[in-house]
């Protein structure tokens, strides 16, 4: 599969509370997200932002995007190893520093996957395949800061785990 893929949303802002945007603290960051087939997503600014901390916000929605393609590039990079995956669990962090202009920027972003393979002969080519992994992660490919990986691989304790 190779070509062009585009991808479409709506973003609602869903915040004003009747005076619009009159003063900066007029207003909620609220907004909806929706994609065409899938559940509305509930969205706000972050709350040092003045945003709503029960909803997500773009920073999380950037790292769970980057935590997911990797692990799904990690899924298809082991099949091709014949590295067998029977768990995967990543705790995603990132640094966003502010600029005193308003504005910012991410630093760099750590994933610290943990994976647990069927068999101990797999270890080493599980732990590779996040190389490729990320390579192929088309998020990872798409930002300008650094997405470093602090993998931990385990044995599965019971081979019966695996099932074709």
């Amino acid at each position: 599969m190779f070509g062009e893929h585009r991808y479409a949303l709506r973003t609602i802002w869903t915040g004003n509370r009747g005076a619009g945007t009159r003063g900066y603290r007029d207003y909620d960051r609220s907004v909806k997200i929706e994609v065409e087939g899938k559940p509305d997503l509930l969205a706000s600014s972050d709350k040092p932002f003045r945003g709503d901390p029960a909803r997500w916000n773009p920073e999380d929605l950037l790292l769970a995007a980057l935590s997911e393609c990797h692990l799904l590039s990690y899924l298809h990079a082991c099949v091709q190893a014949g590295v067998v995956v029977v768990a995967y669990r990543d705790e995603a962090t990132g640094v966003m520093v502010e600029d005193g202009r308003g504005g910012g920027a991410f630093r760099e972003v750590e994933l610290r996957p943990h994976v647990v393979v069927a068999d101990a002969a797999m270890v080493d080519a599980a732990t590779a395949a996040h190389a490729q992994a990320n390579e192929w992660c088309f998020i990872a490919n798409s930002v300008n800061f650094p997405v470093r990986h602090v993998p931990t691989i385990e044995v599965s304790a019971s081979a019966s785990v695996v099932s074709e």
